[in-house]
């Protein structure tokens, strides 16, 4: 194949489209120049069956483009405490100011933009309460703990076409993320590995309870937790289900904070810690289930693929694995997993949010067999594989598993 005098190869050779592509594509080219004319925009916004349309269209460009502004309210009604106040019951603008450390002037700006995103309500005699979206964050140190770590991401994001070309300066979330840029992540001190490994223990419960409502352990004997953090997910199955022994295996300088975790909560005699890496340790054996939680987007997929056979081989035959994580393409929650974690784990520096579909494909490349997505309430954060291994047995097999 003979390339430009750029030194460029040419673009593969693509059939031509099928006569129902050709009719979809123009369908979409004559539907997109009616919507971007502003002829039409405004005959829309006028006539009474698609003014409901055109608004609500117009709206969410609007927040699209205001989005940030939107999460910057949010962000200083989490570092004033506003909801902790708001919880105490309804107060009014004289009452908040002081406590807020605000001028009134300031305290109703704020107040008033809270209102419009619901996180705060009108109340009656000019006092304001907890709104439909403020409400859930009254004492959930998992959302508070996100919405500050935001302001690392923001800082990542500030020039986005710079982010997707690679130019400039390490990230600050790869500084937050050590384990993300290091060559022996194993060696990590206990001072690199705190800040983010605190994060993870407290927004965990986002994802715990999705899990164990979703599957039931009650069959299992020994879950083994890889890349378990502090064993904040350890230390609410060990509730759901008393009579499991526990595993977890991380860097060491992790795996010793979940050691004091469990001791602190009274599951020493139930919780074994092991410390290591994915890529140079084995796993520990003895596990019946095996549960990767919010793990394998955080990796490339060679790595991935190296975890997922890491984990085969630590498996016995009758073994299961739980593999939980946001996943890309998820009904109803798209944005997460290809906008909001497309861009985290670009700004983190490695890894991708991944479609279910996608890692079936990697599941049965390591040695599974039986791969299902099971189905939970809430996709937003989280999503459930369970994957047993193969039963086959066959040289490409043993190969996968092994190599």
């Amino acid at each position: 194949m003979k390339m430009d005098p750029h030194g460029v190869l040419p673009a593969p050779h693509e059939p031509s489209p099928s006569l129902m592509e050709r009719l979809v594509d123009s369908y979409c080219a004559w539907r997109d120049g009616l919507v971007g004319s502003p002829r039409f925009r405004r005959w829309a916004a006028a006539f009474p069956l698609t003014r409901p349309i055109a608004q609500k269209r117009a709206s969410g460009l609007f927040d699209l483009v205001a989005g940030f502004v939107y999460s910057q309210v949010l962000l200083a009604c989490v570092r004033l405490r506003l909801f902790d106040m708001l919880a105490e019951g309804p107060q009014n603008l004289s009452a908040l100011a002081p406590r807020l450390g605000l001028g009134e002037d300031a305290a109703l700006r704020l107040l008033a933009a809270a209102v419009s995103l619901k996180l705060v309500s009108q109340r009656s005699r000019g006092r304001y309460g907890l709104g439909p979206l403020g409400a859930p964050l009254v004492g959930d140190a998992a959302i508070a703990s996100m919405v500050e770590h935001h302001t690392t991401l923001y800082a990542d994001l500030r020039d986005p076409v710079a982010l997707l070309r690679g130019e400039g300066c390490s990230s600050a979330l790869s500084q937050y993320w050590p384990y993300a840029a290091a060559d022996a992540p194993d060696a990590l001190a206990s001072d690199r590995v705190s800040p983010y490994s605190a994060l993870m223990s407290a927004s965990q419960p986002l994802v715990s309870d999705e899990v164990l409502e979703a599957y039931s352990l009650k069959n299992h004997r020994c879950l083994l937790d890889v890349g378990g953090g502090e064993g904040t997910f350890l230390t609410a199955v060990a509730g759901h289900a008393p009579h499991l022994k526990l595993m977890l295996f991380d860097l060491p300088a992790v795996a010793e904070r979940a050691k004091a975790r469990f001791a602190e909560q009274g599951l020493s005699a139930r919780a074994t810690t092991f410390g290591g890496s994915f890529f140079s340790d084995a796993l520990p054996t003895g596990a019946d289930v095996i549960s990767l939680v919010r793990v394998i987007f955080d990796h490339d997929d060679a790595r991935a693929l190296m975890i997922l056979k890491a984990v085969r081989r630590a498996l016995p035959p009758d073994g299961t694995l739980l593999l939980t994580e946001p996943m890309a393409g998820t009904p109803g929650a798209e944005a997460m997993g290809d906008a909001y974690f497309g861009f985290y784990l670009l700004a983190m520096g490695k890894g991708r949010a991944r479609s279910a579909g996608r890692l079936t494909a990697m599941l049965h490349e390591a040695g599974f067999g039986d791969v299902k997505l099971v189905r939970n309430p809430m996709p937003l954060q989280t999503q459930l594989i369970v994957a047993r291994p193969s039963l086959v047995e066959n040289p490409r097999l043993n190969d996968v598993i092994t190599g």
